[in-house]
């Protein structure tokens, strides 16, 4: 007989009763190959045609059966018939489906065409949502069974679609295509929920408990699907937190003035990295402040660590309450955290007795006004810890009760910068005496770092700088003016030349320079400190043109210095003065050397620099210092003895107003100024006693002793000590600015490698991580594009790779990797900008952009005698073996960590194809698993973007990365060429 269609052929062999072997090897006779039977709809059409009756047809059932067995239909064409049956009051049909889906719903595979694994999704939620659709309908009938008083039949069939429910949904593989699928199809995905909601209700009137619990079991399972992938359990098992630790005190040493936001986002990566719970890491937070307000030093440094904790923490806090999932979670979070830290008396006690005050009181207080805790919360703490200070007779000493607290201080003077910040808005012109008196009010005491230390911490240094500079150029602009005047207009241009200078000294040039002026006037004093004020890391030529200006103006200024008694004040621009003073002591310098003045001449000359304005002296200074360093050791004796000259005061009747409060700010400046100078010529000069600190942290290093040797001694120290202390930070710092990013980088690798204790090493890594955040961003550069491909691709040092270094490894290049993809979208902190670029090599000739040239990197591997198409995976020969989600969201690759992470990725792709395992291979793994720890989603902001899509059938090779929810971590499923090789990884599973 010739068959017609494939109706007739099920139809004849239904007449012939034909077995079901005896079926399929005629249906091959009549249907040659070519086609394949699922586009014929075979399982459709052997389904639609056991249905017709009230009861399935067995026969046809069978060869159903026989053919899913046989792999003749695939699942997903199976899947789709069935979900096309509707007639769920036909109950021996609805009961034969179930036991088709039964024989294979909890192990689907397909090994075809990525668009075949889609498919196979889809019918999967096709499936689910008959499922729920046929539960419903056998519910409702239960239930209205059990109203007529039969409830037997209904529930039968209840409990076989719960039942093949539960089968299908506790596969997480199943769960994992249906999350695919759901990406695939939202409306179905919509359709579900309301099935769900409908279930709900109906099931809700029914009496039987177990049935219940079951369908709530299956709902829950569903409802769990679209968050598959941000489950992540919380660390436990430790208390102390390094990193974290670390980061408060890097930022509180050497970042007051950068902003809040880059620190939150900091510190909720390592908390994300971590898995630190929240009521740990804030009380991490807190210890850090403490230590900082205990190990600072005097002065300065203990106002700016004051600032930090009392100012700049609890607004950190009030922005990392934006992240958590709701306000009364996080204030009995920070609750439960000052609970861990009441118990820690000695540190508060130590902090208190530092601080002269009750810190604990004054920090609850802030976190109080902020919202951060409740006021029952508030006054329990505070009585607590009231109770404990009962115990500590040393903190009521009476010899301290007359000191101010620093805390105190700093509180009150946050409300004062704002006002002045104000009074500053005004014309000066209008009123430069009142003016004149707010600024010398500054000055006296320790004002002026109070003010300062609370403007860095709140943000308004920036603006409170650009208000001075300002005022000072207000001053360079003279009109007609009386003697009285013209002493007011010195004044305000020396006060605030000395305070900027002051600022640029202890926050950083770049809070002066950071606003660019919109108007395009370039002002006084930007112009000046950029040219001529030294600075750490600044060398300035003595000779540079900004040193020569107008000869006239020079000769005329040498005669003012050495021939008037002193210098009239009356229409004096001070600020040519200022840009002139280094050409006149050059003058100056040259005739006391050929013996044309006399040393009484030289201190007459020095005394009028100094006599009125001392930002005459600042100036001369700054060109001093850069004169010296270009003189031979036998020159050296006179600039320096000028320098001594300049450095004291003036003992004299007739200075003007404020002198000694200016001298104590002049001294501090011209201190840091010669400080690198004095430390190069082995010279001693003793500046007055300022009252202010002398510098802290300064030549930290141990002299004629190599660098390398340091750098261990100081890592082997922080690693015993189990965290790293304020001291260390700034030795690191300097051991990164003179060795240099990859130096510096490479030895603390090297350390790391040598460890074999396993606690040890991940302790290194929580303290190597919290380091390279002195300069995260060029040191990650450095870990991905030059020490881990040249561990990877040279075997002679596979063996370093092993566990537990290598583990250890792994981890810190995706902490790093993390840290500074997520960051460096954002500007760089204040304290990154500061430190000179190497080019260790430019990324770009490393890293070529065409495809067609072969990377550095790649040539290193196709070296290999392996084949050159080893990342082609063999079925996907269409797809370019590099391309990754990262290319179809056109990632910016001109950006240098792009192009690192882009051919690391690579690399390791290469390695797992490649034909030879070791433990190179082993690290790939270990680095892989810690992206998917720590990340929730492969999506477009994470780094594994840049893993070229081959990759993912080669990953799921290795045992411990073969599970779906790792396929659904690696890949990027916003996209549907992502979405086509999770579904195909998967289903291959």
């Amino acid at each position: 007989m010739k068959v017609v269609n494939l109706k007739q052929a099920i139809l004849q062999a239904w007449k012939e009763r034909w077995s079901d072997y005896q079926w399929a090897i005629n249906m091959k006779k009549f249907f040659p190959k070519g086609a394949t039977w699922d586009i014929l709809n075979l399982a459709e059409a052997l389904l639609e045609q056991a249905m017709i009756g009230p009861s399935p047809n067995p026969l046809i059932l069978s060869y159903l059966k026989y053919a899913i067995s046989s792999q003749m239909v695939s699942y997903s064409s199976v899947l789709t018939a069935i979900s096309k049956f509707d007639d769920f009051s036909r109950d021996l049909c609805v009961q034969a489906l179930l036991d088709i889906m039964d024989m294979f719903c909890d192990r689907l595979s397909c090994h075809g065409k990525a668009e075949e694994c889609i498919g196979l999704c889809r019918a999967l939620l096709s499936a689910l949502h008959w499922l729920l659709r046929c539960t419903a309908a056998s519910a409702e009938r239960l239930r209205e069974g059990l109203e007529a008083g039969t409830p037997a039949a209904g529930e039968k069939q209840l409990a076989m679609c719960l039942q093949r429910l539960e089968k299908t949904l506790s596969s997480t593989k199943n769960r994992a295509l249906l999350h695919i699928a759901k990406l695939e199809e939202a409306s179905s995905w919509t359709a579900i929920e309301h099935c769900l909601l409908k279930l709900g209700e109906i099931l809700a009137s029914l009496s039987n408990p177990q049935l219940r619990s079951q369908a709530e079991q299956c709902g829950t399972l569903i409802r769990s699907i679209p968050s598959m992938l941000s489950v992540h359990s919380e660390q436990l098992h430790k208390t102390g937190f390094p990193t974290v630790h670390a980061v408060v005190l890097l930022e509180g040493t050497m970042n007051l003035t950068g902003e809040t936001q880059p620190l939150v986002e900091q510190l909720m990566m390592v908390k994300r990295m971590q898995h630190i719970p929240t009521p740990l890491f804030v009380l991490e937070i807190w210890k850090a402040c403490f230590v900082g307000l205990i190990e600072s030093p005097e002065g300065t440094g203990e106002l700016k660590w004051t600032a930090f904790t009392f100012l700049k923490i609890p607004q950190v806090l009030v922005k990392l309450k934006k992240y958590s999932h709701g306000d009364k979670d996080f204030t009995e979070d920070v609750n439960s955290a000052f609970e861990f830290l009441l118990k820690l008396t000695p540190l508060l006690d130590k902090a208190d007795q530092r601080c002269n005050c009750d810190c604990t009181n004054f920090l609850l207080q802030e976190c109080s006004k902020q919202g951060l805790l409740s006021e029952a919360s508030t006054n329990n703490l505070m009585a607590k810890r009231k109770a404990d200070r009962e115990h500590a007779p040393q903190l009521k000493s009476d010899e301290n009760a007359n000191i101010q607290p620093n805390p105190g201080l700093i509180l009150r003077a946050e409300p004062t910068v704002t006002n002045i910040l104000k009074t500053m808005d005004a014309d000066h012109s209008k009123s430069p005496e009142g003016l004149l008196g707010v600024l010398g009010h500054m000055l006296s005491g320790k004002s002026l770092d109070l003010l300062l230390a609370a403007a860095a911490a709140t943000g308004k240094l920036k603006s409170f700088a650009r208000k001075f500079i300002n005022l000072n150029e207000f001053t360079t602009h003279r009109s007609e003016e009386s003697t009285k005047a013209a002493s007011v207009r010195a004044l305000l241009f020396d006060i605030s030349f000395l305070m900027l200078c002051h600022v640029a000294q202890t926050y950083g040039s770049e809070v002066i320079l950071s606003e660019s002026n919109t108007g395009g006037e370039v002002f006084f004093f930007e112009t000046w400190m950029q040219t001529c004020m030294p600075e750490e890391g600044k060398i300035l030529n003595p000779d540079h043109p900004c040193f020569r200006p107008d000869s006239t103006k020079v000769e005329s200024l040498v005669a003012l210095l050495n021939n008037s008694s002193e210098i009239k004040l009356v229409q004096m621009k001070w600020h040519e003065a200022c840009l002139n003073i280094s050409a006149a002591i050059l003058e100056i310098l040259n005739a006391w050397e050929n013996g044309v003045l006399a040393f009484e001449s030289i201190q007459k000359i020095t005394d009028n620099i100094k006599g009125k304005v001392c930002s005459l002296a600042v100036c001369a200074v700054a060109w001093l210092v850069a004169h010296v360093r270009m003189l031979g050791l036998d020159e050296r004796e006179k600039s320096l003895q000028m320098i001594r000259q300049l450095a004291g005061p003036l003992y004299s009747e007739n200075t003007l107003q404020f002198y000694n409060e200016r001298v104590v700010i002049m001294s501090s400046i011209l201190e840091h100024m010669c400080a690198d100078v004095l430390q190069q010529t082995a010279t001693q000069i003793k500046f007055p006693s300022t009252g202010m600190d002398t510098m802290p942290y300064w030549n930290l290093l141990p002299p004629k002793r190599p660098i390398k040797e340091v750098l261990t001694d100081i890592f082997a120290k922080v690693l015993e000590k189990g965290w790293v202390d304020s001291r260390s930070i700034h030795i690191f710092d300097t051991l990164l600015h003179m060795g240099g990013v990859y130096w510096f980088c490479n030895n603390l690798i090297k350390e790391l490698l040598k460890e074999t204790r396993k606690e040890h090493t991940l302790r290194a890594v929580e303290l190597l991580y919290s380091i390279f955040c002195l300069d995260m961003q060029q040191v990650t550069l450095v870990l991905l594009g030059h020490i881990l491909p040249g561990l990877l691709t040279d075997s002679s040092k596979w063996h370093s790779l092993m566990d537990p270094p290598g583990t250890a490894l792994a981890k810190l290049a995706v902490w790093c990797a993390l840290s500074s993809y997520s960051s460096h979208k954002g500007q760089a902190s204040s304290r990154q900008k500061k430190r000179q670029r190497e080019d260790i090599e430019d990324y770009i000739s490393l890293f070529p952009l065409d495809d067609m040239q072969p990377s550095k990197l790649m040539r290193l591997l196709s070296s290999n005698e392996e084949d050159a198409n080893i990342l082609s995976s063999p079925t996907d020969r269409s797809m370019s073996s590099s391309l990754s989600a990262s290319q179809l969201h056109t990632v910016n690759m001109r950006d240098p960590l792009n192009r690192v992470l882009a051919n690391l990725f690579l690399l390791i792709s290469s390695i797992l194809g490649s034909r030879t395992a070791g433990p190179h291979t082993q690290f790939v793994q270990w680095f892989m698993e810690d992206c998917v720890g720590c990340l929730e989603q492969g999506g477009r902001g994470s780094i594994l973007q840049f893993m070229p899509f081959t990759t993912v059938s080669e990953l799921v090779k290795v045992s411990a990365m073969s599970s779906p929810k790792v396929v659904l971590a690696i890949t990027d499923l916003s996209l549907p060429l992502g979405r086509q090789v999770a579904a195909k990884a998967i289903a291959a599973l």
